[in-house]
């Protein structure tokens, strides 16, 4: 990368005559006779203004140009290669189409002109000189430019007594600024946290906020006040890319701690929430967060040192398409927690059922999410394959079912096998977990071996573990009810009957005549009308 340092090369003596024109004939003579003649050594006020006299043949407001471009140049430490300007009289700038020369890309408001056959500023250029002067010195900073050297012009080590003298004053103010406004933030943000409630983030988390805020605000101080000291080309081009550097460095530090605090209110308000999934949210917006404000800060940085992030954004975008193709599934699987989170198809915590997996929800994360299983083993899943999956959530049920069939003997008489089955409904309304307006206990099939109760109810409760409890405390009570009213449970069972024995009455069964059964038929529904 080029520098862009002020620094004159001069090959040797300038053109000698005394025509004007030959000071101005190219725009490489007009660089040379406004910058040499501005030298301590061959300082000449007459011809440095020569390049900035045409208008309106004002040669004390040329010469204020003359000086305020020299004073730019150098407090902004702009290299300019004396060897690379173009010496041809006719010189043509083929991107403005025009006679011109621009001095500098960093300032392309400020070019020479050809007038007739003279290179000078316009006047356009000449109003862009004042304009970025006020930009380099703000708040009038430019009028120390007299007054620093009057504390003394040897030169030590490459530089002027003034020049050590206010480099010393400068870091003075500077760390004096810096402690006092460090405490100053220290205040405003003790007072904010309490009045916002959080006062318990104060040491551990705004308080090493205050430091490096205060030194970003002394940075900023500091680099308008750089121009001022006027400082040779090489000093001024590091001491410059120095603050580039750390301005935005420091900003970043600022920024990044910050997104610590802005976490914990997150938090804070996640906890205000029903759901759980919020608060597995907050990690990964703070490393989201996170790693966008180290990106822009390097990009602020490289932008800073003039380095064109452009290129570098579309080699990045094309390196990224590359990387997208070969890490399709990991991108799938980053949407697919995106969708997670926006669907919200689970809670952390939630019981999820999805083909093979079967468990307790415990994290969900940028690529996967664990699931405890109920063998206490954990399966990572990726998040694609749970969007595209069908889930099961059992954690989002009101109500958990409970259905069972109580199997009586065949003995049993009708009579009994009713009160059995009031009694049933009577536990079913008492239990406190249980649905009172939704359940079905009937005698429900005649089985192989037993007469078979369908007992079918739902329990309000939160968890597997209470399901698991009031199922045990209403399976206890259905066997006290059992015992208490004699009834009996029925098991599978075997019955040989033989159909004639020996010395005995046969077994087999003795009918009635159709008559008979008829008028059976028709006193048992006479009897159930009464």
């Amino acid at each position: 990368m080029k520098k862009l340092l002020f620094i004159v090369l001069f090959s040797g003596a300038l053109l000698q005559g005394n025509s004007q024109e030959k000071y101005l004939s190219t725009p490489r003579q007009s660089v040379e006779t406004h910058l040499y003649y501005l030298q301590e050594e061959t300082y000449n006020d007459s011809l440095a203004r020569l390049p900035f006299s045409g208008t309106e043949g004002n040669s004390q407001e040329g010469l204020k140009s003359a000086i305020k471009l020299k004073q730019i140049l150098d407090g902004k430490g702009i290299y300019i290669e004396v060897s690379e300007i173009p010496s041809r009289p006719n010189f043509y700038d083929s991107t403005s189409r025009k006679h011109q020369y621009i001095l500098t890309t960093q300032f392309p408001d400020i070019y020479l002109q050809l007038n007739k056959t003279e290179w000078t500023y316009p006047t356009s250029s000449l109003n862009a000189i004042d304009r970025i002067h006020k930009e380099v010195f703000p708040f009038g900073t430019d009028r120390l430019l007299n007054l620093l050297p009057k504390f003394g012009t040897n030169k030590i080590f490459g530089l002027y007594i003034f020049q050590y003298v206010a480099i010393f004053m400068l870091a003075l103010i500077a760390i004096l600024i810096q402690k006092v406004l460090t405490l100053v933030f220290n205040k405003l943000f003790l007072r904010f946290v309490k009045q916002a409630g959080y006062e318990h983030l104060a040491t551990g988390f705004l308080l090493p906020i205050a430091q490096p805020a205060s030194i970003f605000v002394v940075l900023l101080f500091s680099l308008s006040f750089v121009p001022v000291l006027q400082l040779p080309p090489n000093t001024s081009y590091y001491v410059t890319a120095i603050f580039k550097i750390a301005i935005p460095l420091f900003g970043t530090i600022v920024f990044y701690r910050m997104a610590n605090i802005l976490s914990l209110y997150l938090e804070r308000m996640a906890r205000k929430t029903t759901g759980t999934l919020d608060d597995q949210l907050v990690p990964l917006v703070r490393k989201t967060l996170k790693t966008f404000i180290v990106v822009m800060g390097t990009l602020f940085v490289l932008s800073n040192l003039n380095i064109d992030i452009l290129p570098l954004l579309t080699g990045l975008s094309i390196g990224g398409l590359a990387f997208a193709l070969a890490a399709q599934d990991t991108i799938k699987n980053f949407f697919g927690s995106l969708m997670i989170f926006i669907d919200k198809p689970f809670q952390i915590g939630d019981w999820v059922t999805s083909g093979d997996i079967d468990g307790t929800v415990e994290e969900v994360g940028f690529r996967s999410s664990r699931v405890r299983t109920f063998r206490n083993s954990l399966v990572y899943v990726p998040n694609g394959h749970l969007a595209d999956s069908t889930i099961d959530n059992h954690g989002l049920r009101t109500y958990r079912r409970f259905f069972t069939t109580i199997g009586v003997t065949y003995d049993t008489p009708p009579s009994h096998i009713q009160i059995f089955i009031d009694g049933l409904e009577k536990i079913v309304k008492e239990h406190p977990d249980t649905r009172k307006d939704n359940y079905n206990i009937f005698l429900n099939d005649l089985g192989a071996s037993s007469l078979n109760i369908m007992f079918y109810i739902f329990f309000k409760v939160p968890s597997w573990n209470d399901e698991l409890r009031a199922r045990h405390q209403v399976i206890l009570e259905i066997m006290k009810l059992a015992e208490q009213l004699g009834i009996q449970f029925a098991f599978p069972t075997q019955t040989l009957h033989v159909e004639n024995i020996p010395g005995k009455p046969s077994n087999s069964p003795i009918y009635m005549n159709e008559e008979e059964i008829q008028q059976k038929l028709d006193q048992f529904f006479i009897e159930r009308r009464q």
